[in-house]
């Protein structure tokens, strides 16, 4: 009895070990689960904070203001709280050196209308006066300008060419005036009308569908779009002598800044478009050239630059542009710089995420702002601008360098936060936006081919595509004449209209002084001349 009595207890024993080990395997597998849980649950909320400043950041470029100046009243805002030896991680925060405040002069005041402009005179008598004018005498009078518009109209241009023969001379021939030369035989469109086409469709962005309708119900003259299309065309071939000269001038220079904006064209056979781009190049101080590509490949550089260039190249941190200047033909010839403005528009799409910190950021890059605003202003050269910045924009440039590097070793914000996107983009491209403390050529930022660039983005709004590829290169030549026009400040359609008069009679020794820029400087020389000939 004894015994199985043992066996019996023991059997139960070996039971409730089992159940036993069954609910600590139950307990174990629960909480891995937990732990997987609280894991997922941790992911999923990290998850969701970038989701949220994803969708902060595109209602915020959808719906927000567009500039990045930022009022220093709210940088102000944003440091409360915090003392100029105290920031919101342990760096050093010296004042940086403040502009000096120009003495007030008082702006002249503009005329209320432009004096240049033609005037229309009106005498208006009263009724008394017109009905006895000889019962009144003149005293004086009064004068009201208003300012008016006649749209433009359409004209014919009728060349009337006369025939003659020699008196007595029976059996000569007769003779007369040869046609003057013109861009193509036979074409309809006068140099006029040409250059209107062209400023319509590269200047106010009006789609050649909407120039049809608005020649055919305002002036009752029927152009099909297509017509207009070829004129342009035509344009852009007889111009293209004068773009070659442009392109010439700057990819000779040694510093260069590089940009590319999307374009998109019409795929041939599928009636569907695809992605090209403009590759806009400028030379600081001179002339700006766009280049039409069909992909964003680093060989497009090839393409654009001589193979033998040596010097800067200013661009974002596209890796197409560093992989060209790494290639074994050209290490050591080419130095990338970068662009403070994109690491500043970073930092300004993180604000949110940490404004005291992002404050601070942003409060030390608009220093270095502020004394490059004061050196365009007191229009300082080479030299002197990179003798200022060393002394004053370099310890700013380092204090951000070292206020960086701490954030990225702490890991305090994560990689793909937006305030981790601009630490780790900043960090990455530190050496390219050092470069315009040692050259003071370079810019500090690429903000002069980006707003040659803008104005693109108004005409794809509107257009939409430029046509097939082949149209791309011919936008590319008509921006590239309508945007140095601008830059120069002269009518581009005052330019266009003169060029395309002269362009087949010129030589190609007489291009180069028929580029905007000559043709700018020719007309200050104008302006001048009357001046000089007074004093």
């Amino acid at each position: 009895m004894t015994s199985e009595r043992e066996q019996e207890l023991l059997q139960k024993l070996s039971e409730r070990e089992a159940e036993i080990a069954r609910l600590q395997e139950i307990i174990r597998r629960f909480g891995d689960e937990t732990e997987r849980a609280l894991e997922d649950y941790a992911r999923i909320r990290q998850e969701n904070a970038l989701l949220k400043q994803k969708v902060d950041l595109l209602i915020k470029r959808i719906f927000g203001a567009g500039s990045e100046k930022m009022d220093p009243k709210q940088l102000e805002l944003l440091l409360e709280g915090s003392s100029p030896g105290k920031s919101p991680e342990p760096v050093s925060v010296a004042e940086a050196p403040r502009r000096s405040k120009a003495p007030f002069s008082p702006r002249e005041k503009k005329p209320r209308l432009p004096e240049h402009l033609p005037c229309v005179e009106q005498i208006v008598d009263p009724l008394p006066v017109q009905a006895e004018p000889q019962a009144w005498r003149f005293i004086g009078e009064e004068v009201s300008e208003q300012l008016d518009y006649e749209p433009a109209r359409f004209l014919r241009r009728r060349l009337i060419r006369r025939k003659y023969v020699k008196r007595g001379d029976l059996d000569g021939a007769p003779i007369i005036a040869p046609l003057p030369p013109v861009l193509q035989e036979r074409c309809l469109a006068a140099p006029g009308l040409l250059a209107q086409v062209i400023v319509a469709r590269y200047c106010d962005h009006l789609p050649f569908h909407r120039q049809e309708q608005i020649y055919s119900t305002r002036h009752e003259v029927n152009i099909p779009r297509q017509t207009l299309g070829h004129w342009a065309d035509l344009c852009a071939d007889s111009l293209g002598i004068i773009y070659r000269e442009i392109n010439a001038g700057v990819v000779a220079s040694d510093y260069i800044q590089m940009d590319e904006t999307p374009i998109a064209y019409l795929a041939p056979g599928n009636g569907k478009t695809e992605t090209g781009y403009f590759w806009v190049c400028n030379r600081p101080g001179g002339d700006v050239v766009f280049h039409w590509h069909a992909s964003r490949a680093a060989k497009c550089v090839e393409k654009i630059l001589p193979a033998n260039f040596r010097g800067v190249i200013q661009c974002d941190g596209y890796a197409g542009y560093r992989s060209f200047t790494q290639s074994p033909e050209r290490e050591g010839r080419i130095r990338l710089a970068a662009c403070y403005a994109h690491a500043r528009r970073k930092f300004i799409e993180a604000q949110e995420q940490a404004p005291r910190l992002v404050g601070w950021l942003l409060r030390q890059i608009g220093h270095l702002y502020m004394i490059e605003r004061h050196l365009r202003e007191e229009r300082a050269g080479p030299r002197l601008r990179q003798a200022i910045r060393s002394a004053q924009s370099r310890p700013i440039h380092e204090r951000i360098h070292r206020a960086l590097v701490r954030l990225k070793i702490k890991k305090r914000y994560l990689p793909q936060s937006s305030l981790g996107k601009a630490i780790d983009y900043t960090l990455g491209q530190w050496n390219g936006l050092g470069v315009f403390l040692e050259n003071g050529r370079v810019e500090i930022d690429n903000n002069l081919v980006e707003n040659a660039i803008r104005p693109t983005a108004v005409g794809k709004k509107n257009w939409l595509f430029v046509g097939n590829a082949d149209a791309g290169q011919r936008g590319a030549i008509l921006y590239t004449i309508i945007e140095n026009c601008r830059r120069q400040s002269i009518d581009p359609y005052a330019y266009l209209r003169e060029i395309l008069t002269k362009l087949p009679t010129l030589t190609n020794r007489q291009i180069n002084d028929w580029t905007p820029a000559a043709y700018a400087r020719r007309l200050r020389e104008q302006q001048r001349a009357p001046l000089r000939r007074a004093s």
